[in-house]
This record gives structure tokens, C-alpha cells and sequence, in this order.
């Protein structure tokens, strides 16, 4: 007999689920060696696998905004340092302009070298957000930066780890000394957590080194990496039949959405097809200029959206990889905001942004409606510089906070999640409470703020949370002027709202001449973006939008607001299943 033609395909799931394995267990390891809120139980990490040319080969389910972006971070380092890396080497990256998506992801690159012939066989790389990194605020995601220089610290390339010594010195100098030279700016105001976590990111890219040398002796390292191009290829071919099957079922060839950001800026997308070839052109051509905000998006974001949506939007099962992008060609205007200048502010492009590219690349291939399209970013901490403009200690705590996702053509949206390219989870009330000085007085589903229609948008949220201490607060927000569109006759979502409680305070003016007792609260619409100064006492209510619904429902058939019998029954998962449903195999 011949020899069979093309992969085996036991073999290539085989393959794709060791590497995925590979990437899950250096998120188990990152996640329990690291100590801040962020990365330890908000769990905004991710950990992934690299070939010798640094394309995407595998990835576990984690934040799709880093795992689109990474592979231009590993790119860019090999450009600087291919020729000069050793074993025991490993490098530290957030630049923008390197591969980076905003600067609190910093992204650390660790080569995989073959134990005979010492060629770079892998790349392993893990990114993490760190709550502070310098700039202008605490958190390092300051509403009103119209500079990269004002967010924080912003490294191009730094060898973090030469020949297996760690570089403490060198750290301190990125990270404290040069982002504390820009005027208003001090350094990482927590230096002693952001340096724990790199280190766990160090030791969690050593264990998927371990692992591949485990594969390449078990397979062989010329089987290993012919399967990883298999892989590749798979999803290749996987999107070539999309993008067929998309062209045949609307009888098109041509695609086209558009939706604009808060501030009135454009995203437009033009999809060309090729059927023949199941390729296509996705040119955003018409998308508006470099915004003076730090809603640009780095061409890299652009890039992570668009696999994030490709990968969605297949009904095979595969590891998100390089070969999503294979098949298409994407033209982003230079100049644009989503092609923005070296010294661009890009901290809000990366979580407001790129969900508005994923919302446009979903409304152009008529998938579903828009999802709450923000992340809402709520930033609050202390610290800075002294007198002498040293920087002091200090900390930052930053969070995302859940809205609905959008229905479509056969489900209902769902409410209170992490949407698309998000995913990480928001701060656990009880440690919240116990580690800073704030009170969540309320977290619950924003009642009816998703769409009504045939299939209903998901519903936002609610968080109210009282500060014990004065604190400077800061959101960063969108959807707060434009709603998330319905489709096909479904209505949009409600917008989002930012509302700032604050006591009555004799110094700020609050008991006029015969006052008795003390005033009521003024509620205060502090917009979408914002940097606030809350005294001990005040509120911050923070209304997340709902998504859009799919689908035109005669009014008479609406029922009341309250009436919620159309939506299809929650089904438990977790620990929150039943002992006595064992068709959910209850533990």
C-alpha cells in the first residue's frame, strides 16, 4: 500500500491538543506563582506556543487580544536578537510598536533551543496586565493620555534574563527611572508586585520549554514540527471554506459595515471575496485618523480582532492559530487610528477599540449583533511623586466589568459576561473588599438594558461601589453615546452610564448660609471618560450597556418589560450544577 496522503488525523489532534496542553499548563503555572489581583484571580494572562518563524501555532482559551498580537511581539524581538540569543535567554516587550497591544501587557518571550543542534526550534511567550507601570495615574490606564509617554512604561526590546541571570537593575531603570523622566509622570508605584509576576511569567515560559523538549523526545523533532505546519494548514483551509460558504449563502462577494466610536470616528470595513480561491480583502479604507485620545488601536489589535472573529465564526473545532490568517489580505490606512503615529496615546484602543473591530467585522458578515462593545475600565489607587518628584510607593487596582452579548439568527444574548476578545473575570467582591479601601454596594443584571426582538440582547450590569478613602478614580468607557446595533429588526442595547455620587462637603461649597442637616448627594454623569478625585463616602455607579437583538417581534407579542418566558432557560455548569442531574454528570 501507498502511503496515505496528507496527515494522519489522529495524529494532527493528537498534535493539536498536546501543544494546547503545552499553553494550559503555563497558565496553571502563571496563575499560581504570580500575586496580584490581576493576573491571579482576574486571570488577565495569556500563555501561548511559537514556531521557528514566530507564527501562532497553539494557545488554551485565554484572552484573544493577546493571542492575535503576541506573534508580532516574538516577530519583532527575532528581527533584534535572532542571531545573538543563547539558552537561558529570555526577553521583555510592550511596546506598541514592537508587537504590543497597550503598555500594562507586558509580554515575556523565552526561545526554545534543540538540545543537538542548539537551532531555536519554539518560541514560548506569556502576557500579562500589570495594574501599574507608571504614567500619568495610578492603574496606568488614564482616561485623558493624549501621549504613549503618559501611560507608563514602554519598552521596545530588554533582555529581562541574560544567560540565566536576572536582570533586577536593568528593570528598575524601564521601569522606574525612565517613565518618572516625563514631566507629570512617576514610575511603577509597585515595582515589588510587577517584578514577582514577570518573574512568574519567566517561570511559566520554562515550563512550556519542558514540555516541548518532552514532545521532541517522545515524537522527534522533525515529526513534531511537520504536524505544527499541518495544524497550520488545517485552519487555513478551515477559513478558505468560510469564506466560500459565506460568499455562496449570500450570493455576494462584496461586504461592507461601518460603526463609529463615541467621539464620532469611523470604522469602516470593506470585505472582497474571492470565492475561487476562498480568499479575501479586508481593506479599512474610510476608518478615521489618528484619534488625540488613546483610543488609537496598534495594527497588531486590528490583527487579534480579526482572528478572534474568523476563529469565531468556524463550526470546526481547532486551535486559534497563524493559518486563520493565511487566506486574507488586510489593508489598514497608515495614519489612521487603527495605524496611529510612534507617540499615539493607545491605552483604550486595546480594550475599547478592539471591541468596535470585532463588532464591525461581525456586522459585516451578518453574524450577530453588536455585543456591549466596552469593557468598561474602572482604574482607582495611590501614589506618585514626592515634593522632590521621586516616585513613592504606592498601588493601583484595575478591573473590566461585564455587559450583555449580542443575540443572533437562533440564541438569545447573554447577560453579565466578558465579551469577545475580554474574557478574564472581574474582581471577586470579598477580596476586593478585604485588600483596598472601597464597599460594592450592588453587582447585579441591569434589568431590561438588553434589546428586545425575536432573539434578545444580553443585559449589562450594575456595580455601585462606596470608597472608604479618598482616591483617585478613573473610567474608561464606551458606549456611552451610541448604542449597540440590533440586526435584522432587532432593537439596540441600552447605553452605558457612569454616575459619581458625591457627598455634600462644607469646604467644596455644599452647605449654602442656613443649611440644616446635611444635604442630599449630587449625582454627577461624569461621561465615558473620566478621572476623578471621590472623598471618603462617595459613590461610583457604573451601568454597563446591553447588546443589541436579533430579529423584528410584533409590540403585542413583547409582553411587560418584566415578562422574560421567551428567553431560553439558563443551564447550571460548574459548581453550580446538581448532584441530582446526572445529565449534566453533577459532581
Amino acid at each position: 500500500m501507498g502511503e496515505p496522503r496528507g496527515p494522519d488525523p489522529i495524529l494532527l489532534t493528537l498534535f493539536a491538543n498536546r501543544f494546547m496542553s503545552v499553553a494550559e499548563a503555563m497558565g496553571r503555572s502563571l496563575q499560581q506563582t504570580s500575586i496580584s489581583t490581576n493576573i491571579k484571580e482576574r486571570l488577565d494572562f495569556s500563555c501561548a506556543l511559537f514556531g521557528p518563524d514566530g507564527d501562532l501555532v497553539a494557545n488554551a482559551p485565554f484572552i484573544p487580544i493577546h493571542l492575535g498580537a503576541m506573534s508580532f511581539a516574538v516577530k519583532h524581538q527575532m528581527k533584534l536578537h535572532a542571531e545573538t540569543l543563547k539558552a537561558g535567554d529570555v526577553l521583555m516587550s510592550n511596546s506598541p510598536q514592537a508587537g504590543g497591544s497597550h503598555l500594562p501587557d507586558i509580554t515575556i518571550i523565552t526561545p526554545v533551543f534543540d538540545t543537538k543542534t542548539n537551532e531555536i526550534i519554539f518560541f514560548t511567550a506569556s502576557r500579562g496586565h500589570h495594574a501599574d507601570i507608571g504614567g500619568i495615574l495610578p492603574g496606568s490606564m488614564p482616561p485623558t493620555s493624549t501621549t504613549i509617554f503618559e501611560e507608563g512604561a514602554n519598552v521596545e526590546s530588554f533582555k529581562i534574563v541574560s544567560d540565566g541571570i536576572f536582570d533586577k537593575k536593568g528593570l528598575d531603570r524601564y521601569m522606574i527611572e525612565i517613565p518618572a523622566s516625563y514631566p507629570g509622570s512617576s514610575g511603577c508605584r509597585n515595582i515589588r508586585d510587577v517584578e514577582s509576576d514577570l518573574k512568574a511569567q519567566i517561570a511559566a515560559n520554562h515550563k512550556g520549554v519542558q514540555l516541548i523538549h518532552a514532545i521532541t523526545d517522545d515524537y522527534g523533532l522533525e515529526k513534531v514540527q511537520e504536524y505544527m505546519y499541518h495544524i497550520r494548514t488545517n485552519a487555513e483551509i478551515s477559513v478558505r471554506n468560510l469564506l466560500r460558504r459565506v460568499a455562496q449563502e449570500t450570493g455576494r462577494n462584496t461586504l461592507h459595515a461601518i460603526d463609529y466610536l463615541d467621539d464620532g470616528s469611523p470604522i469602516e470595513l470593506k470585505i472582497g471575496i474571492d470565492e475561487k480561491e476562498g480568499s479575501a480583502v479586508m481593506d479599512f479604507t474610510g476608518t478615521g485618523c489618528e484619534i488625540r485620545g488613546n483610543l488609537n488601536a496598534p495594527e497588531s489589535v486590528v490583527h487579534s480582532a480579526i482572528i478572534y472573529c474568523m476563529r469565531s465564526m468556524l463550526d470546526t473545532d481547532i486551535p486559534l492559530n497563524a493559518g486563520c490568517l493565511v487566506p486574507l489580505q488586510i489593508n489598514i490606512p497608515a495614519g489612521s487610528l487603527l495605524s496611529p503615529s510612534r507617540t499615539a496615546a493607545v491605552c483604550g484602543g486595546n480594550v475599547l477599540t478592539s471591541q468596535r473591530i470585532v463588532d464591525v467585522v461581525l456586522k459585516a458578515f451578518h453574524a450577530c449583533a453588536a455585543s456591549q462593545g466596552c469593557t468598561n475600565n474602572l482604574t482607582f489607587g495611590a501614589g506618585g511623586k514626592d515634593k522632590d518628584g521621586r516616585t513613592t510607593a504606592g498601588w493601583g487596582y484595575y478591573e473590566t466589568i461585564a455587559g450583555g452579548s449580542g443575540a443572533g439568527p437562533g440564541w438569545h444574548g447573554t447577560s453579565g459576561v466578558h465579551t469577545h476578545i475580554t474574557n478574564t473575570r472581574i474582581g471577586d467582591v470579598e477580596l476586593l473588599e478585604r485588600r483596598y479601601p472601597i464597599m460594592v454596594h450592588r453587582f447585579g443584571i441591569r434589568p431590561n438594558s438588553g434589546g428586545k426582538g425575536l432573539w434578545r440582547g444580553g443585559d449589562g450590569v450594575v456595580r455601585e461601589i462606596e470608597v472608604l478613602q479618598s482616591l483617585q478614580v478613573s473610567m474608561l468607557s464606551e458606549r456611552r453615546t451610541r448604542q449597540p446595533y440590533g440586526m435584522d429588526g432587532g432593537e439596540p442595547g441600552a447605553l452605558g452610564r457612569n454616575t459619581w455620587v458625591k457627598r455634600a462637603r462644607r469646604e467644596d461649597g455644599d452647605y449654602p448660609e442656613g443649611t440644616q442637616g446635611e444635604p442630599e448627594p449630587r449625582k454627577i454623569n461624569i461621561g465615558g471618560k473620566a478621572t476623578i478625585l471621590m472623598g471618603k463616602g462617595d459613590i461610583l455607579l457604573i451601568e454597563t450597556p446591553g447588546a443589541g437583538a436579533w430579529g423584528h417581534i410584533e409590540p403585542e407579542h413583547l409582553g411587560s418589560p418584566e415578562d422574560v418566558s421567551h428567553l431560553k432557560a439558563w443551564e447550571p455548569r460548574g459548581s453550580l450544577r446538581s448532584k441530582s442531574q446526572p445529565e449534566f454528570g453533577g459532581f
